[in-house]
């Protein structure tokens, strides 16, 4: 059944006009509400009590789930945002945020102004829940009533959003971090409404690193100095958390420097994959193998994709450029890595640049000769690989920055995996 039958036999039932009926079903549905949880909502908005008849059940905030399309729930506002999306071709102001009471957290939209803050205990009724990024989120909408509690509900969590760096995790929103800028540029992007100017970077404090896009550049950030940023969100970008500053946001230039540890986090390859992807990590294992696509490599001149047989994915025949890149398995015990090491590291290891590279391959008449010989360097040996990790459906890839022989005790890191699988 297409979506104007949905509406027609909605608006039927329900005793109302049916295009108004049509347009709030096409709006629930491009929001990714499923088609019965929307009509379900509207049966709510326009009051038929087949839906529910008294109305939600006061549910816990732990007990949450998708099997239920809307709830009434007390709890405590721990963050609350603003952020402007783009809905149905127009800008849409939200509020966004995190949700408490006693027995868990839950994230929350908010699609009318309630005037939420930071701190305060509200009971929403009617507030409709869907499933954003594999867990339950609450919406709250034209049919969801907030009352404000005078008494505040005592939670197990901090108010307010400030977090480390290391702390963050794509999907976050209402965040505040201090942070050092440790790199920036400013930038020209194809936007959604033209050309538009961002700055971008990586942001530091003693806990990691992160990557950031500032939408609407912020005089206070630039390289060297350190800021305070409230409201910020994460999203993933290139498979790792980023840190994301926009108009909402408020960014105050600090009078102390903010410490920038210089150490990646050392994680086992099990903890950095499951993570679902890390910025700046260290991984220590064995090197297995050198993978196909290592060595002597050329690539396109327009978008440096590598060429395969002068063949360009998206620019066809084209005059490649060599270059130099490794492939290497990784594996610490607990998983495998492709780590990838450009072409600095490459040279390091092959012992030369690209026109030694040609030279060997054209003496050998076999490009594959390059990546033999580096394969006969670095497999069979432990090595420290730092770099930006990412992971998605063809695995998990680390792009590398620092490659070195480890030096550490085999004995001692065996021991501490296994103390930490006891615990």
């Amino acid at each position: 059944m297409d979506l104007e039958s949905h509406a027609e036999d909605l608006a039927s039932d329900l005793g109302v006009d049916n295009e108004e009926v049509l347009e709030d079903l096409r709006n629930l549905v491009e929001y990714s509400v499923p088609i019965d949880e929307a009509k379900g909502s509207l049966r709510r908005k326009y009051g038929d009590g087949s839906a529910g008849g008294g109305g939600p059940t006061a549910t816990d905030v732990g007990s949450i789930t998708t099997d239920v399309s809307a709830v009434t729930v007390t709890g405590r506002v721990l963050t609350a945002g603003e952020r402007s999306i783009r809905y149905q071709g127009s800008d849409h102001v939200i509020v966004e945020g995190r949700l408490a009471d006693g027995t868990g957290v839950i994230d929350y939209t908010a699609w009318e102004d309630f005037g939420l803050s930071p701190g305060d205990t509200i009971t929403a009724g009617n507030a409709g829940v869907r499933e954003w990024n594999g867990e339950p989120e609450l919406n709250l909408g034209e049919s969801t009533s907030v009352a404000f509690e005078d008494d505040p509900l005592e939670v197990p969590y901090e108010v307010g959003g400030e977090a480390d760096l290391a702390d963050l995790a794509t999907g976050d929103r209402a965040v505040t971090v201090e942070v050092s800028v440790v790199e920036c540029e400013r930038r020209t992007i194809d936007g959604r409404d033209g050309e538009t100017e961002i700055l971008s970077g990586v942001f530091g404090d003693e806990s990691g690193r992160l990557p950031f896009t500032n939408w609407d550049p912020d005089p206070a950030i630039e390289e060297g100095s350190s800021v305070r940023i409230e409201n910020a969100y994460v999203r993933e970008f290139r498979g790792v958390p980023e840190v994301n500053v926009s108009e909402y946001s408020t960014v105050t230039l600090m009078d102390r420097e903010v410490d920038v540890g210089s150490d990646a986090p050392t994680m086992s390859v099990r903890e950095a994959v499951d993570s679902g992807g890390v910025y700046d990590v260290a991984l220590v294992g064995n090197l297995l193998a050198v993978r196909d696509g290592s060595g002597l490599i050329q690539r396109c001149p327009e978008c440096n994709r590598v060429v395969q047989r002068g063949q360009c994915r998206s620019h066809g025949d084209v005059e490649g450029v060599d270059d130099l890149r490794t492939k290497a398995i990784v594996d610490d015990g607990t998983g495998t890595v492709t780590a990838i090491l450009g072409h600095d590291l490459t040279a390091e290891i092959y012992g030369g640049d690209i026109e030694d590279a040609r030279e060997e391959a054209r003496e050998a008449m076999d490009q594959e000769v390059v990546a033999d010989r580096i394969a006969e360097r670095i497999v069979g040996r432990e090595y420290r690989v730092r770099g930006h990790l990412s992971v998605d459906e063809y695995g998990a890839n680390l792009d590398v920055s620092e490659f070195s022989e480890s030096d550490d005790d085999p004995e001692a890191r065996a021991t501490a995996y296994l103390e930490g699988i006891e615990a």
